[in-house]
């Protein structure tokens, strides 16, 4: 595996670890549930799920919860989460690798992440939206912190470890064929407001 930035290095080790232990399944499980189906609403019959980041994969558990014949795959830079990941026995195919290395195509009907293109290296986002469109047949999920223009803000002590910015509105800017289905808050990118 090979790591592009100190991002990743970052969450890789034992930040990232702290964070496994901190998040726990349990804990966030019911409210992940109620966020696929508002999300899965706005989608056609999915059956297929690749998630980069997907830690310890709640939100892949939460789709299983939702439908239950899911084929869910991820992508996981940090080991221990990876083992964690691979312990609930969920997913059919996992890969410890950065989504900055990734360069499989059409993967699942909905490739995602969710609270990690917020802490990638700026410099490297095109990277990662290559990642997300490549590897989707159909839908392209982002779940990660909006500010119209691009900030960094300082993440539990720590410098350039979290960035807020249009993740969508770039992705949707740099491959014409996408477009936007659904978004939870004041956008934009709005055609109707």
């Amino acid at each position: 595996m090979k790591i592009f930035t100190e991002q990743e290095k970052f969450w890789a080790n034992e930040f990232g670890n702290e964070y496994l232990n901190r998040n726990q399944i349990k804990d966030l499980l019911p409210k992940k549930i109620n966020m696929f189906s508002e999300i899965l609403k706005n989608t056609l019959s999915i059956k297929s799920f690749l998630e980069f980041g997907p830690n310890s994969g709640v939100n892949l558990l939460a789709i299983r919860n939702l439908i239950p014949n899911s084929i869910l795959s991820g992508v996981e830079v940090n080991e221990n989460a990876l083992d964690e990941l691979k312990g609930l026995n969920i997913c059919e195919n996992l890969w410890h690798d950065s989504m900055l290395n990734f360069n499989k195509k059409n993967i699942a009907e909905m490739s995602f992440t969710s609270g990690v293109l917020i802490h990638l290296n700026p410099d490297y986002l095109n990277k990662a939206y290559e990642a997300l469109y490549l590897s989707s047949k159909r839908y392209i999920l982002i779940c990660e912190y909006y500010n119209p223009t691009p900030t960094s803000v300082i993440y539990r002590g720590h410098e350039n470890k979290l960035f807020k910015r249009d993740f969508a509105g770039e992705i949707l800017s740099k491959y014409s064929d996408l477009e936007l289905v659904n978004y939870s808050f004041v956008y934009k990118r709005d055609n109707n407001f």
